[in-house]
C-alpha cells in the first residue's frame, strides 16, 4: 500500500503562509492546506509598504535577504501581474551621528557580496533630484533593492499557489489544536477538523493568541504603523524606495504616478493582541499624523507639498525581543513550525522565508543556518519579563525593511 500523502496546515494567509505554501506545492510535499480567519493578505500583508533591501544589520538577515532579491527578481518573471520594481534600488538614509554603526557592517556586506554604494547627499541629489537630502546626510544605495506593490503580489502568489494544488480556506478561524501523543496533528476550525503532518503559524500579529493554546508565549511585540497614498501627481517622479529615518518614515513610488508615505508613532505603546477575533479596522491614526509626516517628509521630497491622499492604511509590525525574525519548529511542540516578527520587513522576507521553511518541513533542514531565528533561542524568564513590560514604539529595536 502506498503511504498516506502528508498534509501541511498553514496557519495565516499573508504573504508568508501563502509563500510557505506556494513552495511546498512546487517542492510536492503532498497537501498543503491555508487557512485565514479573514481573507488572504487581510492583515498586515496588503499594509505592507512592499520596500525591499538586502543591507540588514545581521549575517543571516543577509543571506536571506539575498534569497528574497533573487527570488523576487524570478516571480516578477513567472507570476503574471506581479513586478518587482528594482529599477531605481532602495536607498537607506543616515544621520552624520547615525552613519558610524552601519558603516561598521560594510565588511560584512563585502563579505557576503551584498552590492551596494555609499553616496553623498550631494550625489543623491545630483543622481534623484527629487529628493533633497541635507548635506552631511549619508545614503547607502542597494542596486538590488526596490519594491512590489503588495496588493498585486498577494494576488498573483495566491493564483499562482492554487494553481499548483494549495486548498485555500477562507475565513476559518483555527478554535484549537489536535495532538497525536505529544506531536502536534492539526487543528481544530471553524470548517472543521484538518489533521496535518505539520502546521505553520505564519499569523504575525496574531501569533500570541494563536499560540497560547499550545502554552507558548514567544516574546513579540507589535505596534502601530501608519502608511498612506497619494493622488496621482501631475507628473511621475524618478526615485527609489528611500528608507528614511532621519524623518521617522519611509517614501516610494506607487503606481499610476503617486506616492507611498509611511510613518511611525514613536510614543506610541505597543499594541496588545490578545485575542484572534481583533481585526486590523479597529486600530485609528492619531488626528493629524498625515499632515505631520507629510510636511516633515517634504522637506526630503518636496514634491509631497500639496498633494491630495486618497489611501489611508493602519496596520500593525511587529518586532521580537532581539529584534530578529523568529523562524524555525519549536522544540516544545514537535509538529509546529513559526514564522513572525519581521521588524517592519516581513514583505521582504516572504520569499525567502517561505522557500527556507518548506525546506525544512519537506528535508528536515533548510539550505540557509536559521539558529539566529529560532524560536528557541529565548530564555524563559528572559522573554516573560519581556512581554510583562509596556514598551513604546522608539524603544523597540528600530529596524526597517
Amino acid at each position: 500500500m502506498k503511504p498516506a500523502p502528508r498534509t501541511a496546515l498553514i496557519v495565516g494567509g499573508g504573504v508568508t503562509g501563502l509563500s510557505t505554501a506556494y513552495h511546498l506545492a512546487r517542492r510536492g510535499y503532498g497537501r498543503v492546506i491555508v487557512v485565514d480567519k479573514d481573507g488572504l493578505g487581510a492583515g498586515s500583508s496588503r499594509r505592507a509598504a512592499g520596500i525591499t533591501t538586502g543591507l540588514l544589520w545581521s549575517e543571516t538577515g543577509v543571506r536571506a535577504r539575498k534569497i528574497s532579491v533573487q527570488l523576487f527578481a524570478e516571480l516578477s518573471k513567472t507570476l503574471p501581474g506581479y513586478h518587482y520594481h528594482a529599477e531605481e534600488g532602495c536607498l537607506n538614509l543616515f544621520t552624520p551621528e547615525a552613519w558610524p554603526a552601519r558603516a561598521a557592517l560594510l565588511p560584512l556586506y563585502d563579505r557576503l557580496g551584498a552590492p551596494y554604494a555609499v553616496l553623498t547627499a550631494g550625489e543623491v541629489r545630483a543622481r534623484w533630484p527629487a529628493l533633497r537630502v541635507p548635506d552631511g546626510f549619508v545614503g547607502l544605495h542597494d542596486p538590488v533593492g526596490g519594491y512590489s506593490e503588495p496588493p498585486e503580489y498577494v494576488r498573483a502568489l495566491a493564483e499562482a499557489a492554487v494553481a499548483a494544488g494549495v486548498e485555500i480556506r477562507v475565513p476559518v478561524k483555527v478554535t484549537g489544536w489536535i495532538f497525536d501523543g505529544a506531536r502536534l496533528a492539526g487543528a481544530m476550525t471553524t470548517a472543521g477538523e484538518i489533521r496535518a503532518d505539520v502546521v505553520v503559524s505564519a499569523a504575525y500579529a496574531w501569533t500570541g493568541p494563536l499560540l497560547q493554546g499550545l502554552g507558548l508565549a514567544l516574546p513579540v511585540k507589535a505596534f502601530v504603523h501608519q502608511r498612506y497614498v497619494s493622488a496621482p501627481l501631475a507628473a511621475p517622479l524618478r526615485f527609489p524606495a528611500v528608507n528614511a529615518d532621519p524623518w521617522g518614515g519611509y517614501v516610494r513610488p506607487a503606481a499610476g504616478g503617486r506616492v507611498l508615505m509611511g510613518v511611525e508613532t514613536a510614543d506610541r505603546n505597543e499594541h496588545r493582541v490578545t485575542s484572534a477575533d481583533f481585526r486590523l479596522a479597529e486600530l485609528a491614526a492619531p488626528e493629524g499624523l498625515r499632515e505631520r509626516a507629510q510636511a516633515d517628509l517634504a522637506s526630503l521630497l518636496p514634491a509631497l507639498t500639496g498633494v491630495r491622499w486618497e489611501q489611508e492604511d493602519v496596520g500593525l509590525i511587529c518586532f521580537s525581543m532581539d529584534g530578529e525574525p523568529v523562524v524555525g519548529p519549536v522544540s516544545a511542540v514537535p509538529g509546529l513550525f513559526v514564522g513572525a516578527a519581521f521588524h517592519s520587513g516581513g514583505f521582504s522576507y516572504n520569499p525567502a522565508v517561505g522557500w527556507l521553511l518548506a525546506e525544512w518541513v519537506q528535508e528536515g533542514r533548510p539550505s540557509l543556518d536559521l539558529t539566529a531565528f529560532s524560536p528557541d533561542r529565548f530564555v524563559a524568564a528572559a522573554a516573560a519579563d519581556y512581554l510583562a513590560t509596556t514598551v513604546p514604539q522608539r524603544q523597540a529595536v528600530r529596524r526597517r525593511h
